[in-house]
Formats: C-alpha cells, sequence, structure tokens
C-alpha cells in the first residue's frame, strides 16, 4: 500500500495537469495515472492537432480567394500533400507536449506520472494492475470519449470518430458526418477546404444546436455557399460499409433517402470515461448520462473526491476544465476560500470560418434567471473591415439587462470571433454596460470594433454613424 501522495488523479490531460501544477503550488506531492497517453485529448487527439489541420486548410482556401482577387496565378485548389500535411501534424502535437507537459513534469517537484488504469477499491483507495494507493484526496479527471450511437450496421461501417479522423493516411474524396455539433462543423468545413466532399445529417433542425440560433444560421449559411451539402431533419436510419464506400440510409422530413460516400464519420457528442473506475465502489454519483455530479467547489457525493473536465459533463473545453481543476485544488487545499467554478463567465469558440464564440447567457436563459432582456444583433457585414477583408458572413448578438444595461451574454459568428469573444469576456468579468461597451475607443477598421458598433446599435441607427463617432453622451449612473 502506498500512502506517500497527498492528492491522486485519475488521468493526465490538461485538466488533470492544471490540478497537479495547482497542487504543486501548495507544496503537495500529487500521482497522476494515465492509461493511455500524457496530455490527453486536447494535446494529441482534439485542440491542437485540429486547430493545426485547420489552420493549414485556410491556406488552401484563401489561395483559392486570392487566385479570384488576381494577386495569386492560375488555380490554386490543387492535389493535397496529406503525408507533408500529417507529418507537420505530428510534429506540432509532439513539440507541445514535450513542452507543455514532459519537461514541465521534471521541473516541478513532487509530481509523479504512473502509466496503466487505476479504478476505486473505496473512497480512500485506487488499485492498479501491481499495487494499491491510499489518499485523502482525488480528482477523477479522465475526460470522454466519443459516444457511438447504437444505429443498425454501424459496426460493419469502418466508421471515423473526431480522434481517427485526424489519424487518416490519406484524404477520402467524399465524407458523410453524423451530427452537426462542434466536431462536425469543424471537421467538415476543414475536411471540404482540404478537398473531401462533405455531407452533413443532423437530427435537428439546424447546425449547432446549443448555440444560440443567430450565429449557428449564419455559420450554416457560410458553410452551404462554400459547398457543404447540410441536411437538418435527418433521422439516420442504418449505416452499411459496401466495398470502399459506405451507405447511410436516413428519414429526411418523412422521405427515405440514400447516402453515399467513402467515409463515415461520427459526430453525435461525448461520452464520460467512467466505465470500469470503480466510482460505484467509492459512492460517487453519476448523472443520467454518466457523467460526475458535481457542486460549484467541483465536490463529487463522496467526500475527499473532486471531479473536473470533460468527465462532468459541463462546457467540454480545456479552458474550462483547467479552471474547473482549480477551483477543485484550491478548495482542498484552502478550504473556506469561497472559489466557486462560474461557468457562465467562460468563453468558448468554435473554430470554423467564419469563427463562432459564445460567453454568458444565452437570450433563454437570461431571461429564466429573472431578467428584463434587451438584445441587440448587428450582421457582420456593417463593420468596414468585414468589406475590407472579404469576410461579411455573422452576426454579433449581444443580451443586456434593459434596467442597468449591465452586459449579460455575447454570442457571434465572425472573422477572428474565437479572439474577439475574449474582450467581450472581459467586459462581462467587470460587469459592464453596454454603455460602457458603446463609450470605447477600437481601432479602424478592425472586426473588433463590431463590439462597440453592436453596443451603440441597442440606442442608434449605426447606419447613420460616420467613422469612429459616438451617437450620444452615455448614460449617467
Amino acid at each position: 500500500m502506498n500512502n506517500t501522495a497527498d492528492l491522486i488523479i485519475l488521468g493526465s490531460g490538461s485538466t488533470a495537469f492544471a490540478a497537479a501544477l495547482r497542487a504543486a503550488s501548495y507544496g503537495a506531492r500529487v500521482t497522476m495515472f494515465e492509461k493511455s497517453v500524457l496530455g490527453g485529448t486536447c494535446i494529441n487527439w482534439g485542440c491542437i492537432p485540429s486547430k493545426t489541420v485547420i489552420h493549414a486548410a485556410l491556406f488552401r482556401h484563401e489561395a483559392g480567394l486570392g487566385a479570384r482577387l488576381g494577386v495569386l496565378p492560375g488555380d490554386m485548389t490543387g492535389a493535397v500533400d496529406y503525408d507533408l500535411l500529417s507529418a507537420h501534424r505530428d510534429r506540432v502535437v509532439r513539440k507541445l507536449r514535450q513542452e507543455r507537459y514532459l519537461d514541465v513534469m521534471q521541473d516541478v517537484p513532487g509530481m509523479e506520472l504512473i502509466k496503466g488504469a487505476a479504478h476505486f477499491v473505496d473512497s480512500r483507495t485506487v488499485e492498479t494492475v501491481e499495487r494499491r494507493y491510499r489518499c485523502d484526496r482525488f480528482l477523477v479527471a479522465v475526460g470522454g470519449d466519443p459516444r457511438i450511437p447504437d444505429i443498425p450496421g454501424i459496426g460493419g461501417s469502418g466508421y471515423l470518430t473526431s480522434r481517427s479522423a485526424l489519424l487518416m493516411k490519406k484524404l477520402p474524396s467524399s465524407l458523410i458526418i453524423i451530427g452537426g455539433g462542434v466536431i462536425a462543423v469543424e471537421m467538415g468545413q476543414m475536411l471540404h477546404r482540404l478537398g473531401c466532399e462533405i455531407t452533413i445529417l443532423e437530427h435537428g433542425p439546424r447546425l449547432l444546436p446549443s448555440t444560440e440560433p443567430e450565429p449557428a444560421e449564419a455559420l450554416q449559411q457560410a458553410l452551404v455557399e462554400e459547398g457543404l451539402i447540410i441536411v437538418p431533419n435527418a433521422s439516420v436510419c442504418a449505416v452499411e460499409g459496401r466495398g470502399d464506400s459506405c451507405i447511410v440510409t436516413a428519414n429526411v422530413n418523412g422521405v427515405r433517402i440514400i447516402y453515399q460516400a467513402e467515409r463515415l464519420l461520427l459526430a453525435v457528442g461525448t461520452e464520460p470515461a467512467t466505465r470500469n473506475i470503480g466510482l460505484e465502489k467509492a459512492g460517487v454519483v453519476l448523472d443520467s448520462r454518466g457523467f460526475v455530479s458535481t457542486d460549484q467547489f467541483m465536490r463529487t457525493s463522496a467526500p475527499g473526491i473532486w471531479a473536473a473536465g470533460d468527465v462532468t459533463g459541463g462546457m467540454m473545453i480545456a479552458t474550462v476544465g483547467a479552471k474547473e481543476a482549480t477551483v477543485a485544488v484550491d478548495d482542498m487545499f484552502d478550504q473556506g476560500c469561497g472559489c466557486l467554478m462560474d461557468h457562465l463567465s467562460a468563453p468558448m469558440a468554435i473554430f470554423t470560418d467564419p469563427e463562432v464564440g459564445s460567453v454568458g447567457h444565452s437570450e433563454d436563459s437570461a431571461r429564466r434567471a429573472g431578467y428584463d432582456v434587451a438584445v441587440n444583433i448587428l450582421p457582420v457585414s456593417a463593420i468596414p473591415k468585414a468589406h475590407v477583408i472579404g469576410s461579411r458572413h455573422g452576426v454579433i448578438k449581444m443580451i443586456a439587462d434593459r434596467a442597468s444595461g449591465r452586459l449579460l451574454g455575447v454570442h457571434l459568428a465572425c472573422h477572428r470571433g474565437a479572439d474577439l469573444i475574449n474582450e467581450a469576456s472581459l467586459a462581462l468579468h467587470l460587469k459592464a454596460t453596454v454603455d460602457d461597451l458603446a463609450g470605447t475607443m477600437h481601432v479602424y477598421p478592425s472586426i473588433g470594433e463590431g463590439l462597440k458598433l453592436c453596443a451603440q446599435g441597442f440606442d442608434s441607427d449605426i447606419s447613420k454613424l460616420s467613422c469612429c463617432a459616438e451617437p450620444r453622451p452615455p448614460h449617467k449612473s
């Protein structure tokens, strides 16, 4: 029996690593267990490799735009050297895994990584093949896995997931994607820009069902104009692998339609990686979907056990997982600090083109919270810089409290939206009002000016404003 750790963490991804570093700052000795590869999903199969290829695909797309504007010669849409692109992706992953994980572990005393799966024997003990480890504090940060839907024929279809799609040895000529969430739109546009014909089958009426409708619909329009085939209201009935292709039968608005492509990608969400880790023996309660239930301190139902990251089923993004881990560790080693997890202030982004960003309340959630809601929606085409760069798709949506003018939420789809949403997040964090944003100075021309214009639009017709003008003095509080 080993009793040397002050904290045992199941997992070694970005959430687990953030927790380990935070605990080390308290002088704690930390042991992490990892059954796969150090760094977890984000560095190995998620954020880093996908965004690397998305950025590379953008080069090919913009080369075509440049050719049409006369600044690049000829047809710039030739064949992709996928071997070279894959090698670049792998180099980026290896470099960041080495610098951000392996090197850091060597420099931080008291951190230990044990390769292999660990499972709970009871609420104070985990076990591996070789031995047992006892501790008073545990963090469950095992993440999640791509969900595989129960569709007739799925087992013999040779389907891809978000992980295996990034490890393909060659680019397929055509691809059907089942699902219309973040993975579907990011990878669908990316692969389309690399030369793959894409068909997205979404069960609901539109893409990105959990995103505010205006930015989601703006992105959907952009994808359709780019050439992706989007099929809403598609209920998949069966899948069949047939030779070098995949056949998908779907019921679309009451009509049975057959789709055929070289490969199939499943993008229907994430399930928690909680199977076979003994949470029931530790007394940890799971929700109806199998995710670990936590409170605002990231405590589970079992004293001494916390959970963070994708395994809790919340906002499945690396920065949120890291913040949840920090909150959990602060609660472990500085009880009474009052450190709570505030998911409402966490910004998120979808790395399509235009990029989608979101922070704070949605229009519906603000009303459910009791606010008298005021909303303004600015088309990106109203931003001068959008015309300069030729990226006019998208909207910026602001939600505010009508009485005080306090900003409650920002949701957008626009060029560089993943950067722009950080400014909106800061505004929410500082409890800024619409007038505060309307009175700021922004670089002209810039896409960031869209936040100011949207704020001004609550009270003014921005089409009647000249460059950089302010419509009226701000309200006096």
